[in-house]
């Protein structure tokens, strides 16, 4: 059972605030009928609620599929503009799912699914990550077989990466691992600098490249069950 308004905002029909006024102008109806108290339990599994007389659907958990601008932060809070400053949606409990360097953009899953997020961030899980690179000096062919065989970095080891070539100064690179600006530090180890870094893909999930930078959609049914099978 939940809130009336707690149901409402958490389906995306506005904030607690905005919900309890359409409860209050009558634009909310629960099993057919007019409803005009925001704190009416209402049953998820067998109450049908319409908004506007169009059904609204509900879940504990949302999704996003952020495409992170540079100038943001991975976090929920901070000084710095942070990615959640984005989500213009009334959900609470929301957070980035891994990080991206504040220069880095690219795909970023926002959501409230605390267990998802953690089996998709757990080190034995090994998800794949996929980012598009470019650097300011060409790597050699040893360059290429060291990211191959795995780099270790001021005492720092990382994992064997899939480096896939489209310029002398730019590729595609899958790591399965999440440290600390691990591209960076792999390159700097390798005698070049990161110049730009986007994220394409973390698992089955791809960037949607007709979001710009800044904008977010929800994940599709698909999606979401690709994600959790992990």
């Amino acid at each position: 059972m939940n809130r009336l308004d707690k149901y409402l905002a958490a389906s995306g029909i506005g904030t607690r605030s905005e919900v309890k006024k359409y409860i209050r102008d009558c634009r909310v109806t629960v099993n057919g009928e007019i409803v005009r108290h925001a704190d009416m339990k209402v049953d998820e599994e067998k109450d049908l609620v319409c908004f506007d007389g169009e059904p609204v659907s509900w879940s504990e958990f949302v999704y996003f599929m952020l495409n992170k601008p540079q100038g943001y932060i991975s976090a929920t809070s901070g000084w710095d503009p942070n990615v959640l400053d984005l989500i213009a949606e009334p959900f609470r409990n929301l957070f980035p799912v891994g990080r991206l360097d504040k220069d880095t953009e690219g795909l970023l899953l926002i959501t409230n699914d605390g267990q998802l997020g953690h089996e998709l961030l757990a080190p034995k899980k090994h998800v794949e990550k996929e980012y598009y690179v470019e650097i300011d000096i060409p790597l050699s062919e040893e360059d290429i077989e060291q990211i191959s065989r795995g780099i270790t970095y001021k005492d720092e080891t990382y994992k064997p990466a899939v480096y896939k070539k489209i310029s002398d100064t730019s590729f595609t690179l899958v790591i399965t691992e999440g440290k600390y600006h691990e591209i960076k530090r792999m390159m700097l180890a390798l005698g070049s600098k990161v110049t730009y870094l986007k994220r394409l893909r973390m698992k089955d999930l791809v960037l949607d490249e007709s979001l710009k930078p800044g904008e977010y959609r929800y994940l599709t049914e698909e999606e979401i069950a690709s994600l959790k099978a992990i």
